[in-house]
C-alpha cells in the first residue's frame, strides 16, 4: 500500500496534467467514466475564447498578427493574445535598448563639448559655492547695518 502523502501527490500530478485519475482514486470502488461519456463531454466543450479589448486589438495589429483592427474577430483564443503580448514585450524591450544606446551617445557628445569649453561639474560646484558665500556675506552685512 502506498503512503498517503505519495498517493495524494500522484492525484495532484494527475489533476494538474489533465490525466485520468489512478484506479481507486475516485473513491468508493467507482469505475472510471465510460468512453462515451468522455466523448460527449468533449463534443459540448466550447473552446476557450477571449473578447479582445481595444488595447489588445492594437497589440495584435502592432505585432503583425492582423493587418487592421477590423480584421480581428470578436473572439480570439487566449493563446493568440499571449503570443502577441510576448512579441510586443520583446519589441518594446528592443526599442528601449535602442533608445538607451542613442542616449548614451548623446551624453558622450555633450560631455565632449563641455570638456572643449573647459566646463566640469567641479567648476560648476565651486562657482555655486562661491556665489552662496557671497550672498551669505551680503546678508550678514545688511543685518549688521
Amino acid at each position: 500500500m502506498l503512503p498517503a502523502r505519495l498517493f495524494s501527490g500522484r492525484l495532484l500530478r494527475a489533476a494538474l496534467l489533465g490525466q485520468p485519475l489512478p484506479r481507486g482514486a475516485a473513491g468508493g470502488g467507482e469505475s472510471a467514466r465510460s468512453p462515451s461519456a468522455v466523448r460527449a463531454e468533449q463534443a459540448h466543450k466550447v473552446v476557450a475564447s477571449y473578447k479582445p479589448s481595444q488595447f489588445d486589438k492594437k497589440i495584435l495589429v502592432w505585432t503583425g498578427r492582423f493587418k487592421r483592427e477590423e480584421e480581428i474577430p470578436p473572439r480570439i483564443p487566449p493563446e493568440m493574445l499571449d503570443r502577441a503580448r510576448n512579441k510586443a514585450r520583446v519589441k518594446a524591450c528592443y526599442i528601449m535598448i535602442g533608445l538607451s544606446i542613442v542616449a548614451c551617445f548623446a551624453v558622450i557628445a555633450s560631455a565632449k563639448k563641455a570638456a572643449a569649453r573647459h566646463e566640469s561639474l567641479t567648476s560648476w560646484n565651486l562657482a555655486k559655492k562661491a556665489k552662496w558665500r557671497e550672498e551669505a556675506a551680503l546678508a550678514a552685512q545688511s543685518k549688521t547695518k
